[in-house]
């Protein structure tokens, strides 16, 4: 069994052949979807964080209004970018939108990945301490936002308070038992992997990877997953961690699938930089007849090891078009595989 849920980086654009054409589009049909797969028996609503584009940007409203309009599907994020996060207000949205959700978030957040602009962070008032890097700044925000999440008090109250306070030192609120738990990392590389096992972080692990081996993406991947759970293992952590892969994956069962992904073009992995130093391997994307398909993924040594699988969805197509993709893999792939 899999949890299977869907993955938006909300692009919008002002095209005539774009259905977001705006971001009230994109915001307000990112709910409408998550009210869809939720219907369809999917698992989990999840959406890309970026600035200073037109993609989804602020997270906590959009995951409260998708919190708000479902009952039981997972709401997250893969991933918010560190750098550009003050991790104690952050606590604050988090801790509001989950008791919407009736803690149903799942969290991915990360050190972040080549944005729009030039250190964007440094706009929203960051910068890395001296000697450190803006990887290191991102890591340390995670790390305090995950010590805040505990919900211990560190603040000294006010002698003379506006309302009365409880005893001890205070904490932030609203706090909502269990969401440190419910915090993801979206790793680049295996280092970080084990890294963020080391902090009880469930893992997350996109189409993106820096090329540690020259082997095939998938390989690569799920050898990140093993020095994942192995450094968990040696943690000590008591519970068992879970750990996402996304995919581009569509089900070619009509006229639509074939026109929009029947053309092929990314049936093998690509090899990049993400920056002048580092080299990135980018998974392969899978688009088939269902019969077709459901060979090639018993081959993805990757998702064999994830226990939760993110389909990335093209938003731009539009709700009903997505919901179609989703239901399609739910209904003709999922099952074959064991996943359902």
């Amino acid at each position: 069994m899999k949890k299977i849920g869907f993955l938006s980086f909300g692009h919008w654009t002002p095209s005539p052949q774009s259905q977001t054409r705006s971001a009230a589009d994109t915001l307000l049909q990112s709910i409408e979807l998550a009210v869809a797969a939720e219907e369809l028996g999917a698992d989990g609503a999840y959406f890309r964080v970026h600035h200073f584009a037109r993609q989804l940007a602020s997270p906590f409203p959009l995951l409260a209004a998708v919190g708000a309009k479902t009952s039981r599907i997972e709401i997250g994020t893969a991933v918010i970018d560190m750098r550009y996060e003050n991790p104690l207000y952050m606590a604050e949205d988090a801790g509001s939108a989950d008791l919407i959700a009736g803690g149903r978030l799942q969290l991915g957040i990360s050190r972040g990945s080549p944005e729009q602009v030039i250190d964007g962070w440094r706009y929203f008032g960051y910068r890395p301490a001296e000697g450190a890097s803006d990887a290191d700044m991102g890591r340390r925000h995670a790390e305090v936002f995950l010590d805040i999440l505990r919900g211990e008090g560190f603040a000294e109250p006010n002698p003379t308070p506006m309302f009365p306070n409880p005893p001890g030192r205070l904490r932030l609120e609203p706090h909502s038992e269990g969401l440190r738990e419910r915090i993801w990392w979206g790793a680049g590389s295996n280092a970080t992997a084990v890294w963020a096992a080391k902090l009880g972080m469930n893992l997350q692990s996109s189409t993106l990877k820096s090329d540690e081996t020259g082997e095939a993406f998938h390989i690569q991947q799920a050898a990140q997953i093993r020095a994942y759970r192995a450094a968990w293992k040696e943690a000590g952590h008591t519970c068992t961690p879970r750990v996402s892969v996304s995919r581009s994956i569509f089900a070619l069962i009509d006229d639509r699938d074939r026109a929009y992904f029947g053309r092929g073009g990314e049936e093998e992995d690509q090899i990049g930089f993400i920056d002048p130093r580092t080299r990135a391997i980018f998974g392969r994307s899978y688009a088939a007849e269902p019969d077709v398909l459901i060979e090639q993924l018993r081959k993805d040594e990757a998702i064999a090891e994830a226990d939760t699988l993110l389909l990335t969805v093209p938003n731009q197509l539009g709700v009903a078009y997505c919901a179609h993709a989703i239901e399609a893999i739910l209904t003709h792939v999922a099952p074959a595989l064991g996943w359902r």
